[in-house]
């Protein structure tokens, strides 16, 4: 194995980047929505596609691979020198939906550069999340090109973006050809333009849909208001107890936990949430411990009569879908209990309650220390021009990380990505910064070379 210095990839990439944006491009193009069984087969193709990349790269073995009916992923494997580490690139290549093209600036498939206020992008659905992922790691690859410093397996999964419901199958069916020393999950991203980050927890997910009934049908609201108690205003009563006066979650039994010592300044806290200059922030405890290591409860879904056509009649039922993310630390199953006993102990006036869990995603800490984490933050050092990354927490969930944490406790897992705060991950005009990508294909190289040394 020839040694590359790090001016050796430097130029690399920067040869390679051309290429490497053009096959971004056409996978971008390919409408791998898992979410709309009518583009099952735009998530076959893409599958395809990937595999079609990986083959060229002289891959030894490329499978594509589905367990209990899930989507369809890949399984490559390109060996480096003997007795080297096994290092496994994990991305995605299922997007979400589009949603309406009119909150488009350009056609959602298309891949588009023009600038953004933070520097050049493309702009494109899957630009950033994730099939950029997957070009990094081609890219890191394509540096080497057969000289690996390390053995390499690539898995990109195909339903990411609906849950990964057959993730662990997959994991347990292929967990010999997917056993890794290090584990490179390409699906977060950095603190903020030119500082980049590791992410080293995650809050997990307990989502819940509520029913108050307070009337087995509906009845005038004159003949019997002030008696009798509609739903909607049982809901009302009920969700509000489910913070305290300062906004923080007020179930008995969750757990909290401290966060790293990060600033993150108002301005940009306001810019980044899309907040009103009047809103005031609710909870308590540092900005960063209550988005990432302190649980929340947020109101995602009302079903009522609309206001407009509104009639005269006490309403029998109504529904909320509660979001509610949980701290590092806790469990679903033990959160999941805490907030049914909150709901069936405040639900107010005798109203009858159904809560039904529609869905769970574990919350994750990982221990970011030991050789694979010093090489990472020195490769991302060397990439961002001796900017440290930061040691950074999400508030939202990825809940199949826990399943590779139990699935392979041997490893190191490291969680990186390619977005920034401005990417609109899921939202219209989803856009990957072009600089900062350059910088997490270079990143990915150093690393390659560090674990291999």
């Amino acid at each position: 194995m020839s040694a590359k210095t790090s001016d050796d990839i430097r130029s690399t990439v920067a040869d390679l980047l051309p290429g490497i944006r053009r096959d971004l491009e056409d996978l971008v193009r390919i409408e791998s929505v898992s979410a709309d069984p009518a583009r099952a087969s735009e998530v076959q193709r893409s599958a395809e596609a990937v595999a079609e990349l990986l083959r060229a790269e002289k891959f030894a073995s490329v499978d594509i691979v589905s367990a209990d009916g899930g989507a369809p992923a890949v399984i490559a494997h390109k060996p480096g020198p003997e007795g080297a580490p096994t290092v496994l690139l994990y991305a995605h290549h299922d997007v979400q939906p589009e949603n309406d093209h009119a909150d488009w600036d350009s056609a959602p498939f298309e891949p588009t550069e023009r600038d953004s206020s933070s520097g050049r992008r493309l702009f494109a659905r899957g630009a950033a999340d994730d099939k950029a992922g997957i070009a990094a790691h081609l890219g890191a690859l394509r540096v080497f090109g057969d000289d690996l410093p390390v053995n390499v397996t690539m898995f990109i999964e195909g339903e990411e973006e609906v849950g990964s419901e057959t993730l662990p199958a997959l994991l347990k069916e292929h967990q010999e050809a997917l056993r890794a020393d290090v584990i490179v999950i390409a699906d977060s991203g950095n603190w903020d333009i030119g500082v980049p980050a590791l992410t080293t927890s995650l809050r997990g997910l307990v989502r819940v849909d509520v029913e108050v009934r307070t009337l087995t049908h509906a009845v005038h609201s004159g003949m019997w208001g002030g008696l009798v108690p509609d739903a909607l205003m049982a809901l009302s009563r009920l969700i509000a107890t489910l913070h305290d006066d300062e906004g923080n979650v007020a179930v008995e039994g969750l757990h909290s936990g401290p966060a790293a010592d990060v600033v993150y300044p108002e301005e940009r806290l306001r810019a980044e949430s899309g907040a009103r200059a009047e809103t005031h922030w609710i909870g308590s405890g540092s900005v960063v411990e209550r988005l990432w290591t302190k649980p929340s409860l947020s109101i995602t879904g009302l079903d009522a009569p609309k206001v407009e056509g509104a009639s005269n009649t006490l309403v029998p039922a109504a529904r909320a879908r509660i979001s509610m993310r949980i701290a590092p630390g806790d469990t679903t199953a033990s959160a999941e209990a805490a907030l049914h006993r909150h709901l069936e102990a405040h639900v107010p006036w005798g109203a009858q309650l159904t809560a039904t869990t529609t869905d769970t995603g574990e919350a994750t800490q990982i221990e970011a220390d030991g050789p694979a984490y010093d090489a990472a933050r020195a490769a991302f050092a060397e990439a961002w021009d001796g900017t440290e990354p930061v040691d950074m927490g999400v508030g939202g969930s990825i809940p199949f990380i826990a399943e590779f944490l139990e699935a392979f406790p041997e490893a190191s897992v490291l969680v990186t990505g390619v977005e920034d705060p401005d990417t609109r991950a899921h939202g219209a005009n989803e856009g990957l910064h072009l600089g900062e990508f350059t910088k997490v294909v270079l990143a990915e190289s150093f690393l390659l070379r560090n674990l291999g040394a």
